[in-house]
């Protein structure tokens, strides 16, 4: 296999510093570039205050591992057009994996300029850029591109109806990446992630928020009864898809559902959760409006066009994410 040298905008992330670490073993050559404005400590709102040491903790693992694999970082803002161009003009990478985004739908809604800024703009420099020397563009897209599921499941010949600013934008860019596609020829794959989980995120996911409150003796909150259904995907099984993306020609020009490929309630995440913690209560809320329904992303054409085998359902992936939540947070003790 060839080795590639593999550019990841916004990769100090949590999907980014694990994909780079991945790669680098398998004998890749990443290269991440950050301006860690999401990923430090300015980026954590007053009401997540308390947890700073918790989060800062986590962002320092992150840096060391990077360290530890001999990753190389820039700290260089992707909205700068001259640096990237600098950057990328010099490294000239084989794939450049476009992740630069507000990483959740919520906070997108409460700053859309922001999310625009971080998401369009970010890529249209990307693609820009990319243009000249043809690099494949991997652009992560969202579940929430498709908005409501009209059933229970979804592929991506599903007709895209997002709701709310993230959604709309995340599907934006997927229709700029074509476009330069059909112009200028740039090689691309679009993945539509959905409800990621695993170590080191501080994202504030459903599924970090659950363990976070759950290890502090806290009440964890639902949106909803419970009965909503989501892909919750380990990051591994996901990092398993880019790396099966990168390396097989078969994913260019192609849009892949990268997820598990079952949906389950949050209602049984919760119950999952409870099993690991004594005296977990649960509280209710009504559902925000703009959240859409969702259930299944069918993964068939991944796994029949590249060989893409989720292994990590909630039962197996949620239990080891749990675990080592548990372990960091004894750890802060010390």
């Amino acid at each position: 296999m060839k080795s590639k040298t593999i550019a990841l905008i916004g990769g100090a992330g949590f999907i980014g510093h694990n994909m780079a670490i991945a790669l680098r073993k398998r004998g890749h050559r990443p290269i991440i570039i950050d301006s860690l404005a999401v990923n430090n400590m300015l980026s954590f709102t007053d009401s997540e205050i308390n947890n700073r040491k918790l989060y800062w903790s986590i962002l320092n693992q992150r840096m060391d591992l990077l360290h530890e694999n001999d990753i190389q970082i820039n700290i260089e803002d992707a909205r700068n057009y001259n640096a990237m161009s600098m950057l990328l003009g010099k490294e000239k990478p084989d794939v450049i994996i476009q992740l630069a985004a507000v990483s959740h739908a919520n906070k997108s809604n409460k700053d859309p300029h922001t999310t625009f800024d971080h998401t369009l703009r970010t890529l249209e420099n990307t693609l820009d850029i990319a243009k000249n020397w043809g690099s494949h563009v991997i652009y992560f897209s969202s579940s929430m591109a498709y908005g409501h599921f009209d059933g229970q499941s979804v592929n991506e010949e599903t007709p895209c109806k997002p709701l709310g600013i993230y959604g709309t934008l995340k599907y934006s860019g997927e229709l700029i990446v074509k476009a330069y596609h059909r112009v200028f020829d740039i090689p691309y794959t679009i993945i539509r992630p959905s409800a990621l989980y695993g170590e080191r995120c501080v994202s504030r996911r459903v599924s970090q928020i659950f363990i976070e409150n759950a290890v502090q003796g806290l009440d964890i909150t639902i949106n909803g009864d419970g009965s909503d259904k989501l892909d919750f995907t380990y990051i591994d099984d996901l990092i398993q898809g880019i790396t099966l993306t990168i390396e097989n020609e078969k994913a260019r020009n192609e849009t892949f559902n990268m997820t598990y490929g079952e949906a389950r309630s949050i209602g049984e995440m919760a119950e999952i959760l409870k099993g690991h913690f004594d005296g977990v209560n649960i509280n209710y809320i009504p559902k925000d409006s703009l959240t859409p329904n969702r259930g299944t992303l069918n993964v068939d054409k991944a796994r029949n066009l590249l060989g893409y085998e989720p292994q990590n359902s909630i039962d197996d992936g949620y239990p080891k994410y749990i675990q080592w939540y548990k372990e960091f947070w004894e750890g802060l003790k010390k």
